[in-house]
């Protein structure tokens, strides 16, 4: 018998006892089936009961009262309490559900003990040892648009918050406009959308469609989004206005693939637009919104090819020096109007740096990671002058004190090897930050964990795939306090759920999520998820998002023609539709 299984066992042996010492003085709680029962308690109990379940006279209590004793425990047979009438206990591999012993379902188990007086419990299967939870639990929704066509990408960005789930789908192509309009026209190429869904019950239903105001083919609205409580942020890094600073004239389009961020927020189950956010030195090319990171009343907006040659907070946005060197721009709301509070450039400034390419704020600190930065360095605040590598890069923390940001770190692996593109995504939790490099080494990619303490960071952990054949290990990553989720899209296992064989390579590019969790310190790989219908070229993986005990999982390049919750996962007609997978990952 495992830990698990004993500790479950000696807690309904405790319960069972009380039950069964209902009467008088409550003595030992031991439970003996089908013998002696001698040291029970005093008057509640029979004597002795025999294995036929046969009825033994109890002995006489405190108060003076004579009380029967139950029959033996057969199959869902009584013990006596007290009085006269038993407890049903479960055998094993029963269960109880509705206060009666229920047969366990096939591929499951469960100890013998459960009182069906009691509360409902379950039978285990295999993936109860890993994450607490059963297969059928931790297998919770399969999620598609509510108009899923082929090409859509449905999946490329998830964001979880609690029980609301939005998904991007930044290739969809209706010309809808708004909340919850026409879905069914193809007319705006790429235009892009985004779907919410919430959950009740463990169960998911979609609550709102969304487009931006100005919807336009190739906008590529919700490639990136961030969602804390009731506010959504969605970017559309391919959008053309030419407005700047916040709810400018959005007609124009005369800065092509400058960028837009759209601010929607729900009340009472109803959503609306409330922000149309520009950078503040609008640019063609610029691709503001390419990342974006909400945190309470803060949002932080990537533009990774903004070509400015500015270094640090608040400096010259106004030249073009430094082609595709990146820039992120700090917003703050206030009585629910939006402000830009910052503008923010790498220490080390250079062209294709690409700084901007990921965010993540968590309260008043920022990681910001630039997957083309070129530097030697390794570690925490190394020289950053030297350029002999290419594409290795970095990632910067910057905090806030009183309103002002300053730059407080640059983070480099500790194993700086050319085009690793260190930084392609970053994930931010309280003092801990995760940082992808999904090309390296040879594509195969790597997850690194840094520390803060007073102010200092170190690098905690260097993380891998347990398959480590596997290619593009860091796709996306999503940490949440102790637990990080880390995606892997060229990963080709043909294994389905959770933990199955990751040996065989059939399936190219089918993607896999590996999860991660720290104690004292020190990670360790908890699971290795697969999709339900794996198939090659599904990218699961593509995104991630952790939140409590829920993991959504987005792969892209899944080919189902289902629509809704939990439809067909079998048909192949729409062909890189996209779908998000639902994960319980924990009681």
């Amino acid at each position: 018998m495992n830990l698990r299984m004993r500790a479950r066992w000696f807690a309904r042996a405790a319960l069972i006892g009380v039950v069964i010492g209902a009467g008088g003085c409550v003595g030992s709680t031991d439970l003996f089936v089908g013998g002696d029962q001698t040291a029970g308690a005093v008057g509640g109990r029979g004597g002795r009961a025999g294995t036929t379940g046969g009825t033994s006279t109890g002995g006489t209590d405190t108060t003076g009262g004579t009380s029967t004793g139950g029959v033996g425990m057969t199959s869902g047979g009584t013990v006596g309490a007290g009085g006269g009438e038993g407890s049903v206990v479960c055998l094993a591999n029963q269960h109880v559900q509705a206060n009666a012993c229920v047969a366990c379902g096939a591929g499951t188990t469960n100890v013998a003990g459960d009182v069906a007086s009691g509360a409902n419990t379950r039978c285990d299967d295999a993936c109860t040892a890993v994450i607490g939870v059963t297969c059928a639990e931790f297998e919770e929704g399969y999620l598609k648009a509510s108009n899923t066509d082929s090409g859509d990408f449905f999946g490329s960005s998830v964001s979880l918050s609690g029980d609301t789930l939005a998904v991007g789908a930044h290739v969809e192509a209706s010309a809808a406009m708004g909340v919850n309009g026409d879905q069914s026209s193809n007319a705006a190429s790429a235009s892009g959308a985004v779907y919410v869904f919430t959950r009740s019950a463990e169960v998911w239903i979609q609550q709102a469609y969304l487009k931006a105001s100005n919807a336009a083919a190739d906008d590529n609205f919700g490639r990136s989004l961030s969602l804390f409580g009731n506010t959504l942020v969605v970017g559309a890094y391919g959008e053309d206005s030419s407005a700047t600073g916040v709810n400018g004239d959005q007609s124009s389009n005369a800065a092509v693939e400058s960028g837009a961020v759209y601010v929607f927020t729900r009340s009472a189950g109803v959503w609306t637009q409330q922000a149309y956010l520009k950078a503040s030195n609008t640019d063609s090319s610029d691709a503001f919104g390419i990342s974006v990171s909400l945190s309470g009343d803060t949002l932080a907006v990537g533009a990774h090819v903004e070509a400015s040659a500015a270094m640090g907070v608040n400096g010259d946005q106004s030249s073009n020096a430094a082609s595709a060197s990146g820039a992120v721009y700090v917003f703050t709301r206030s009585a629910g109007v939006w402000s830009q509070e910052a503008y923010l450039k790498a220490s080390n400034t250079d062209s294709s740096d690409a700084f901007g390419i990921s965010v993540s704020l968590s309260g008043d600190t920022l990681a910001v990671g630039a997957h083309g930065e070129s530097s030697s360095a390794t570690g925490v605040n190394g020289d950053q002058a030297s350029d002999p590598t290419f594409y290795n890069g970095a990632a910067y923390v910057f905090t806030r004190s009183a309103r002002v940001w300053r730059q407080e770190a640059h983070l480099k692996p500790s194993n700086t090897n050319d085009h690793e593109y260190f930084g392609s995504s970053v994930s931010l939790s309280d003092d801990t930050l995760a940082v992808s490099a999904p090309l390296g080494p040879d594509h195969y990619g790597t997850v690194y964990v840094f520390t803060r303490s007073v102010g200092v960071w170190t690098q905690q952990a260097y993380l891998k795939a347990s398959n480590t054949d596997t290619e593009y290990f860091g796709s996306s990553v999503s940490l949440s306090g102790d637990v990080l989720a880390v995606g892997a899209t060229g990963e080709g296992s043909a294994a389905v759920g959770l933990n199955g064989d990751q040996s065989s390579n059939t399936v190219g590019s089918a993607g896999a999520a590996y999860l991660f969790t720290r104690a004292a310190g020190v990670w360790t790989q908890e699971a290795y998820v697969k999709a339900s219908n794996t198939e090659a070229v599904d990218r699961f993986g593509t995104s991630v998002s952790v939140s409590g005990n829920t993991l959504a999982v987005g792969a892209a390049g899944e080919d189902s023609a289902a629509v809704g919750i939990n439809g067909d996962q079998s048909s192949n007609a729409a062909r890189e539709s996209g779908v998000v997978y639902v994960r319980r990952i924990g009681p």
